[in-house]
């Protein structure tokens, strides 16, 4: 095994080590987890949340024993195999042992901690980003048209994991077509790999058609809900945040790829990334949508401060460029990841207030970020629902009917009575079991001071009472109340058939 291959191996290693380190048992998944893992029971070409590429990856974990071990493994792996991205790029790019650790140092020790640490499509979707480059890079260095297919595999499978990567593309072709690589449009085979990875993606755009395309009323909903309140400004400062301490690095990538003459044939790699942002700042898009652009140009920067620092003095830079990244970590581990129990955060909030970290949506600080508190609570619920349901006559004809697809997710992750609990809320409205003749509704509800949620509910069955609430009084879900009603004096499922018609509805509209 060459010495190289022993470092690779060892970074790898490093970055699941930290991966697993950085997350405290004490919390549990975070909400949107649930409802990734849930989807491994409603395998579909499509989803109203996300395409369907993350379930492929939750029937994984399901036949796994889907344990929380391997929820964490797979955007750990992808993680990974990131890093070997970028390192085989600065390979790629001709790049020393110094390029090869400084850029594995530079996305190791990244926002891609953070991503990497929950099971969301974002960290596939900056592995699909940086794979798409590199086989771009690949194509202009050997001019293989193989390597056009391959890219058109890693964006199919990149769309059917988000259709982020679009802003790749929309980026990437004006740069392009103004740099002397527009030759490339000429070739036969770039077209044959358009249709072929067109080909890949039909399943999903024919879901999206039969289904009136949920994406667009999404996308929509997400533009009025929360893009509005976006600030450009913001978005421009977040973008300084993610490689901090490798930001020297991309800004050193800028300037090789106008001037090094080796990197003369990706010079539009230079314009591509201004492209690309533009495109985010029109849309108004959140921050972390643009991180799969910066693994690249970091290899980019670390094969050229390794070249230009080989010789003489300057050669004692290296090391200082390559723990800078390190450095800059140090106090990121101490407040960004939930290493932490929360009765140590809550007791110790200072910093954490400092820098803002304790306000949540409601304007409001409490006692963890508001992340952390959506990784509490989940555990405490479903043995709740397992008990409340095990004391219902005809239980097996009892409809459990949550608030949100975080509490729906949780519980059907946890429950040990293989119940299945649903919501109007996301995907979940597409898999209520009508075929049930439901008379007994449990439902879990929100905290809300003066509930009448028993006055208003109670007279449709002949019992009605409150079954227990969560208690975990760090948790985002506090108080979250369970409702048990039994014996309807009404027709259940033609009350929830209204009640997804118009939820479709409202969501369209």
């Amino acid at each position: 095994m060459s010495k190289k291959t022993t470092i690779l191996i060892g970074f790898i290693i490093l970055k699941f080590v930290l991966q697993y380190a950085l997350y405290n048992p004490e919390y549990d998944l975070q909400r949107d987890e649930y409802l990734h893992l849930d989807q491994a029971n409603h395998l579909a070409w499509g989803y109203l949340s996300v395409p369907p590429v993350t379930s492929w990856f939750s029937y994984f974990i399901l036949l796994l024993g889907n344990s929380v071990f391997w929820v964490k493994f797979f955007p750990a792996l992808f993680g990974a195999l990131t890093l070997v991205i970028v390192w085989k790029t600065i390979e790629i790019l001709k790049g020393n042992l110094s390029a090869l650790i400084l850029g594995s140092v530079c996305v190791l020790f990244s926002c891609l901690l953070r991503i990497n640490m929950l099971y969301q499509p974002n960290s596939l979707d900056i592995l699909c980003w940086t794979a798409f480059y590199c086989a771009i890079i690949q194509y202009i260095k050997s001019e293989k048209t193989k390597w056009f297919y391959i890219a058109a595999i890693v964006f199919a499978f990149g769309f059917l994991n988000k259709y982020n990567i679009l802003f790749l593309l929309i980026g990437l072709l004006p740069a392009v077509l103004l740099s002397r690589q527009r030759k490339m449009l000429a070739k036969r085979e770039l077209y044959l790999a358009i249709i072929l990875g067109f080909i890949l993606i039909v399943p999903n755009l024919l879901w999206q058609y039969n289904n009136q395309f949920p994406v667009i009323h999404h996308m929509k909903q997400l533009a009025e809900t929360q893009l509005v309140n976006v600030d450009r400004i913001s978005f421009l400062k977040e973008q300084l945040l993610f490689f901090i301490g490798s930001f020297f690095v991309i800004i050193v990538a800028l300037y090789a790829l106008l001037f090094y003459k080796p990197f003369e044939k990706y010079r539009f790699f230079f314009a591509s990334i201004f492209f690309t942002l533009i495109v985010f700042l029109y849309f108004k898009a959140k921050g972390y949508y643009a991180i799969g652009l910066y693994p690249i140009y970091i290899a980019f920067g670390s094969v050229f401060l390794a070249e230009i620092l080989k010789k003489g003095w300057k050669r004692f830079l290296m090391p200082v460029f390559t723990i800078i990244p390190i450095l800059f970590f140090i106090p990121i581990y101490d407040l960004a990841f939930p290493n932490k129990s929360p009765e140590n955060i809550a007791s110790h909030p200072e910093k954490y207030k400092k820098l803002g970290l304790l306000r949540w949506e409601d304007g409001k600080d409490h006692e963890l970020p508001q992340d952390f508190a959506d990784m509490l609570g989940w555990k405490e619920l479903a043995p709740k629902i397992d008990s409340v349901y095990a004391l219902l006559p005809n239980s097996e004809k009892t409809l459990i009917l949550c608030d949100n697809y975080g509490q729906a997710g949780a519980i059907n992750y946890y429950t040990k009575k293989g119940i299945k609990a649903v919501s109007f809320n996301a995907d979940y409205v597409n898999w209520f079991d009508l075929d049930v003749p439901y008379k007994n509704l449990i439902r879990v509800k929100e905290y809300q001071k003066n509930s009448t949620e028993l006055n208003e509910t109670g007279p449709y069955f002949k019992s009605s009472a409150i079954g227990g609430e969560i208690t975990n009084k760090f948790a985002r879900e506090y108080k979250t109340v369970i409702f048990v009603f039994t014996e309807a004096k009404i027709n259940i499922n033609k009350r929830i058939e209204n009640e997804i018609k118009e939820a479709k509805d409202f969501s369209k509209s």
